[in-house]
């Protein structure tokens, strides 16, 4: 079976570079990275609420930058299925304060704001932001990805279908691999144009999308390498793990090592997650494998 581009079906690095510009910062992609998750908000489906305090939200940085984290995605509107949006407003309240914050205090840590709307991404890179998180890859506001060309920070393109209130209501494809797929090239071609490099891509599992369809993407991951940009999976406690299991978002941390490491098998460079010593014991060990094995 032949890929997206017609390589043959194994792992490859068509990264043209093992660097990444997110900002003034240089991310190192030549062995996979961890991406915490950081939310400041009271209803995300699985921490919600938890480090709302400026105390809780230091030492829970200080703790994920400890444990390996290279990159702290700030997050304040949950995305969950059914999750009710906010106010532009709203989201920069519940934002600023925090990314203010940590990059005072973090300033090495490469900072990720997870956001889909142009407004929130200009002020979050007036702020210091490393890199913009959009769910929606361009989709939810239009403006934001020409917005993104003129700019230094790097941006995470995600595939969702529907939208955060809808999109698990009854997700279709005919191939889903290949029309995630083809939702990367057209939205790529803007970058392109705009000559803008600094693009990391995501499938979006969880986001308008059965069971079946998250598998299909976490065995694709290798075809969407191809397109010569880095690919981030985030698997981290999802539901395509818990229904699989019967376990609950508590309850999906050794589910969510499995997939992280069927994520990095196949090629991923970045593993968004809740628990950073896992995910990088997950990266050390897949890594030993492929020197012992010749194919580092």
């Amino acid at each position: 079976m032949a890929n997206i581009r017609g390589y043959p079906d194994k792992r490859m690095n068509f990264l043209e570079n093992e660097t990444i510009n997110c900002g003034s910062k240089v991310l190192d992609l030549s062995i996979p990275v961890v991406m915490g998750i950081l939310n400041v908000t009271p209803d995300s489906f699985y921490d919600g609420g938890t480090y709302m305090s400026q105390k809780e939200l230091l030492k829970k940085a200080d703790q994920m930058i400890s444990d390996g984290a290279v990159i702290i995605d700030i997050g304040a509107i949950s995305t969950r299925p059914g999750a009710q949006s906010l106010t532009v407003d709203e989201e920069l309240e519940r934002l600023l304060k925090p990314l203010k914050l940590l990059r005072k205090n973090f300033p090495d840590v490469i900072l990720s704001i997870d956001t889909y709307r142009k407004s929130v991404a200009v002020a979050s890179i007036e702020e210091g932001a490393d890199i913009i998180n959009d769910i929606s890859g361009g989709m939810l506001d239009r403006e934001m990805i020409s917005y993104m060309c003129t700019q230094r920070a790097a941006y995470v393109l995600m595939h969702m279908q529907g939208t955060p209130e809808s999109m698990q209501q009854n997700p279709l494809y005919k191939d889903v691999v290949k029309e995630v797929g083809a939702f990367f090239s057209q939205q790529l071609i803007h970058f392109k144009d705009a000559d803008k490099k600094n693009i990391i891509l995501d499938p979006g599992f969880g986001f308008g999308k059965t069971v079946d369809h998250n598998f299909k993407l976490l065995e694709a991951i290798h075809e969407y390498t191809s397109m010569g940009y880095p690919v981030l999976a985030g698997i981290s406690r999802k539901s395509m793990i818990n229904k699989v299991l019967t376990t609950t978002p508590a309850e999906a941390l050794n589910g969510t090592t499995v997939i992280n490491t069927i994520a990095l098998m196949k090629g991923a460079h970045i593993l968004r997650v809740h628990d950073i010593r896992p995910a990088m014991e997950a990266i050390k060990l897949v890594n030993q494998f492929r020197q012992s094995n010749g194919n580092s």
